[in-house]
């Protein structure tokens, strides 16, 4: 079997990390490659002591590839998944942050999950994307035109809010008067749409929400709808420009611009163990059913 590794720096907890993790799959005879600044970060900290086969992009990273690993926190899945973009290799989210929906592996369990893999006692879970299918601008500001997450347009060096224009399958939804507006796959809906008052969905949910950022009129609510739909945005403000994110990477996009999203045509699949599930993983990371009151 083989694994491509990836994180986006070098923390000093990454040494043991890296280590039970090489240690584990060369136990099975594992292939493992690196992503090439990564491994040159582990090899300036004696990290890895032997030579490693590297990539620097998705072009790297053969078909045959049957597992992605990346190691850090929600963030850096992120962009482990324009790495696999659509070569459907299961991603293992290796949690080295703080919270950590996506990343959920964490460091003390590698030892007796990794092994796990060769025996096939895992699932995957399928996650959808968010495309931008932008008619003006806006999908040649980024790399990769697609979300796992959420696509978020919010205001620009400026206190005043931006007014969105929304349409659902070309029918008019409402007006937004507010700081942003959120669109969420059920993945990203621990994310900034949790932070802001949207509902925590599933993953196997078929449905996005629409979420507002500090919206002037209080009764604007999110809103859950199938993911089938295609969003259209028409966004004005008193500045040039709004800002437009696609989950962590952000463009500044003339005002007056329309923005248009949909589902993506593929989706990227995670790894699930047994004892580290989604609905386990809400439990331990949000307390609930703790008594926290003594």
């Amino acid at each position: 079997m083989k694994f491509a590794i990836y994180a986006q720096n070098y923390k000093p907890n990454y040494k043991e990390i890296i280590e039970k993790l090489v240690r584990a799959l060369k136990a099975h005879n594992a292939t493992v490659i690196f992503e090439k600044e990564f491994h040159k970060l582990l090899v300036e900290n004696n990290v890895l002591n032997a030579e490693f086969d590297t990539f620097s992009s998705h072009t790297d990273i053969d078909d045959d590839t049957n597992f992605f690993v990346s190691i850090g926190g929600d963030g850096t899945l992120l962009r482990a998944a324009n790495f696999v973009k659509s070569k459907n290799i299961p991603i293992i989210g290796v949690n080295a942050g703080r919270l950590g929906f996506l990343a959920n592996v964490q460091q003390e369990a590698i030892g007796f999950l990794i092994p796990l893999l060769f025996s096939n006692q895992y699932t995957l879970s399928r996650r959808t994307l968010l495309q931008l299918n932008d008619p003006d601008e806006a999908t040649s500001k980024f790399n990769v035109n697609f979300a796992l997450n959420e696509i978020t347009v919010t205001r620009k060096n400026s206190t005043s809010m931006i007014t969105v224009e929304a349409y659902i399958n070309n029918e008019y939804l409402a007006t937004y008067w507010a700081d942003g507006i959120i669109i969420s796959t059920p993945t990203g809906s621990t994310g900034y749409n949790l932070s802001c008052g949207g509902p925590i969905i599933t993953p196997d949910s078929n449905c996005l929400v629409i979420t507002p950022i500090a919206p002037h009129n209080l009764t604007t609510r999110p809103l859950i709808i199938n993911d089938r739909s295609k969003i259209k945005m028409k966004v004005s403000s008193r500045e040039a420009q709004f800002l437009l994110s696609l989950d962590s990477e952000t463009a500044a996009i003339s005002n007056d611009s329309e923005i248009e999203i949909s589902l993506a045509n593929h989706t990227v699949n995670m790894v699930e163990f047994p004892s580290v599930t989604f609905l386990r993983t809400l439990r331990s990371k949000l307390l609930w059913g703790e008594d926290k009151r003594n």
